[in-house]
């Protein structure tokens, strides 16, 4: 298990600042002789005002993370919206800001794991734990398991936490919890808690899913082998990768103003270390923007297909929210002449697409890509299909928690609508490219086979339209994965529709 440090010994035991549990054994209720009945959650001296000062003492960084984690629990909030909210609401920036979303971001990815641990250390079910009780619990766990963080600073300012929030009662009760947790060593509670099957270990150590880590495996086939190596790619925080608007600025241009990297494998990628990109002036000024490379590659690969007969410029993309895909394939697009229709059912993910190909030759229908209305006859048609999203589980960090397998069934279903719908807009010669950020093999090779088996599609090998990046797999279509090649796991298939017979 990764990321332990601190030199602590199993079962060297230590002291919170203000230790009021009264038992290093098995914790007593959440409340305690000062909690309020009910849970109500107020300070007992009844005093907002109260609660405001005690949690002025607490660390803004680990304040940013526990109310990430509150409202991912509440509200079912996406952590990658609420936590830069918060960060710019509250003023937080530089090491604190890396701080906040190292906890907020890990502990969210982590939650299957670190549940475990609690429990054994509680003697409970989560379940049974106070909602915001667990909270803090999960970022102190998280920092003795997963981070540099010392046992006594995790454990001390998490008690700060909740005592500055509830009183001394409850604040006993998380203390007592994560001193239990404190006496193992992290590769101590994997050989105590993880399923005796290596599937379910590395599902376990990695804080994934069995059934995502048994997709990954199937999709991994011959090479299953290197699940282990996937899972803890997935379990990292990724890198920053930007995008380099064509015919607004250059990659090395890119990598020079922002002190980036220019990227592997796109013409247009580069990477950044840390920061917020949101202040980057090419970023502000619309000459990049964020986007995995791995998505660069899916939109190049659509202009990059070879064509029967003459490219005539007609593109459509009938997948486009939120428009990075878009934006892309519309710079592309304006350097030639071209033109881009883009499809995007929902009015305010619309929007966002028409914020990012503000000035380029794009059109955006707001209509259902399986009932467009659209005159048929495109060249290249791009379907980024609606997914499980398990490619990218790397940058949503609590998806992976709230997907299921029932997700998968009714996906595939919209994904064959799409693709067929898709394959009627195509000219005879011309190219779609069905993409999805899973590599899962419902959503991506059984999706395609069905086409090919209705339609006599032809298959191009897709890898021919990736120069220079190996590892794609045995085509002939293409997966990329954060383990091999630093991106998301994107999926791509190239079908070109046959001329008519003469």
């Amino acid at each position: 298990m990764r990321g332990r440090s601190g030199g602590r010994a199993a079962g060297t035991n230590f002291v919170a600042r203000e230790d009021r549990s009264g038992s290093a054994g098995r914790p007593g209720r959440e409340g305690g002789a000062g909690s309020q009945a009910g849970g109500s959650g107020r300070d007992r001296s009844g005093s907002g005002h109260r609660r405001a000062r005690n949690e002025s003492a607490v660390d803004a960084a680990r304040l940013v993370a526990r109310d990430v984690l509150r409202a991912v629990r509440e509200r079912d909030a996406y952590a990658n919206l609420v936590l830069p909210a918060l960060l710019r609401e509250r003023k937080v920036s530089g090491r604190d800001a890396a701080f906040a979303t190292e906890l907020g971001y890990g502990a969210c990815r982590s939650l299957g794991l670190l549940d475990a641990v609690i429990a054994a250390g509680a003697g409970r079910a989560v379940a049974e734990i106070d909602g915001p009780l667990l909270d803090v619990l999960r970022l102190g766990a998280y920092q003795m398991l997963r981070t540099r963080v010392g046992a006594h600073a995790a454990v001390d300012t998490s008690v700060d936490l909740v005592r500055a929030e509830f009183g001394s009662g409850k604040a006993g009760f998380v203390n007592a919890v994560l001193r239990r947790v404190a006496e193992r060593t992290p590769e101590q509670w994997v050989s105590d808690l993880a399923p005796r099957d290596p599937l379910g270990r590395l599902a376990f150590e990695y804080a994934h899913p069995v059934w995502i880590a048994q997709s990954f495996a199937d999709a991994l086939g011959a090479r299953a082998g290197e699940l282990g190596d996937l899972l803890a790619a997935d379990d990292e925080r990724p890198a920053v990768h930007l995008v380099a608007r064509p015919g607004e600025i250059t990659a090395e241009e890119l990598a020079l103003v922002t002190g980036g990297e220019e990227g592997r494998w796109s013409p247009y990628a580069v990477y950044l270390d840390g920061g917020d990109p949101g202040k980057l002036e090419p970023v502000r000024e619309g000459m990049a923007a964020v986007q995995d490379e791995g998505s660069q590659l899916v939109a190049l690969s659509l202009t990059r297909a070879p064509l029967l007969g003459p490219d005539g410029g007609r593109w459509l993309d009938l997948c486009a929210g939120p428009g990075g895909k878009t934006a892309l394939l519309g710079a592309l697009a304006d350097i030639d002449g071209f033109h881009v229709d883009a499809v995007e059912p929902a009015e305010h993910r619309a929007a966002l697409v028409r914020t990012a190909t503000t000035g380029q030759p794009v059109t955006v229908h707001v209509v259902d890509g399986r009932d467009s209305g659209l005159e048929p006859g495109y060249d290249r048609i791009l379907v980024d299909a609606p997914c499980t999203g398990l490619g990218a589980l790397r940058r949503r960090p609590e998806a992976r928690w709230r997907r299921t397998p029932a997700d998968v069934r009714d996906l595939t279903v919209l994904q064959r609508e799409l693709l067929t719908a898709a394959w009627d807009l195509l000219r005879p010669g011309g190219v779609v490219v069905y993409s999805t950020c899973s590599p899962h093999l419902p959503e991506t090779v059984a999706v395609v086979a069905d086409l090919v088996r209705r339609t006599g599609a032809e298959q191009l090998d897709t890898r021919d339209l990736l120069p220079g990046v190996g590892d794609l797999g045995d085509g002939p279509a293409a997966q990329l994965w954060p383990h091999r090649h630093g991106t998301d796991a994107m999926f791509m298939a190239a079908l070109r529709k046959p001329l008519p017979e003469m």
